[in-house]
């Protein structure tokens, strides 16, 4: 997928925390297919901020 391109929102790819902020689940990551970096709660690539590392690029 390209990265500019827009990914509709489904049923599934979000929730509203405690504190009241949208987080993207696994589902959603999954369909973008790529990691941004930015320390996702639910990413599957394995990011770490502390090393700029992504363990899992594919997210498999």
């Amino acid at each position: 997928m390209n990265r500019a391109q827009k990914i509709p929102i489904e049923p599934g790819d979000t929730y509203t925390s405690p504190g009241g902020f949208l987080v993207f689940t696994e589902q959603y990551h999954r369909k973008r297919g790529y990691c941004c970096t930015s320390g996702c709660k639910h990413c599957p690539y394995g990011y770490d901020k502390g090393t700029g590392r992504v363990r899992n690029p594919k997210g498999l």
